[in-house]
């Protein structure tokens, strides 16, 4: 299938909530939406068009904004297909996809931890590779490397 192949079907549901199918080779095409939009977007590639594993979520800081992005495989049509939304700078938030996608659950903590963005709804947003206390997201082109002693981490005991 060409990535045009399931335009009509997310325009005719979805509307103005996909901004574009861009083609991507030997995908279903990289579909972008407005993270007002992200659950219904995420149901219909499940439920509606069988994308029914997600394999990665992931996000980029370009500084005015982020992007988050997310990668889907359906066994019925053989082909992966792209998300990709939006999220201002300053408000870096959209709702999350682990309702839909349990797989979705650690890749989001990771995109909030490295990234900053927050998955509205996420049942567990918490740390996974920065120790508990760490005010920073690494990932972000605003971050500067510290000295050690500029920092200070709070441990726990386990």
């Amino acid at each position: 299938m060409e990535s045009d192949s399931i335009s009509p079907q997310l325009s005719l549901v979805l509307g103005d909530a996909v901004l574009g199918v861009d083609a991507l080779p030997r995908t279903a095409g990289r579909v972008r939406f407005k993270r007002e939009r992200a659950l219904d977007v995420f149901r219909l590639m499940h439920d509606g068009l069988g994308f029914r594993h997600l394999s990665m979520v992931g996000a980029i800081d370009w500084v005015q904004y982020r992007e988050v992005f997310y990668v889907l495989w359906s066994d019925d049509r053989r082909q992966y297909v792209h998300l990709s939304t939006q999220v201002p700078a300053d408000d870096p938030r959209v709702e999350s996809a682990s309702g839909v996608w349990p797989s979705a659950n650690w890749h989001e903590r990771e995109a909030w931890e490295l990234v900053g963005v927050t998955f509205d709804h996420h049942p567990d947003l918490r740390r996974l590779l920065t120790p508990d206390g760490y005010a920073f997201h690494p990932l972000l082109r605003s971050f500067l490397l510290h000295e050690p002693e500029e920092l200070e981490v709070k441990v726990r005991d386990v």
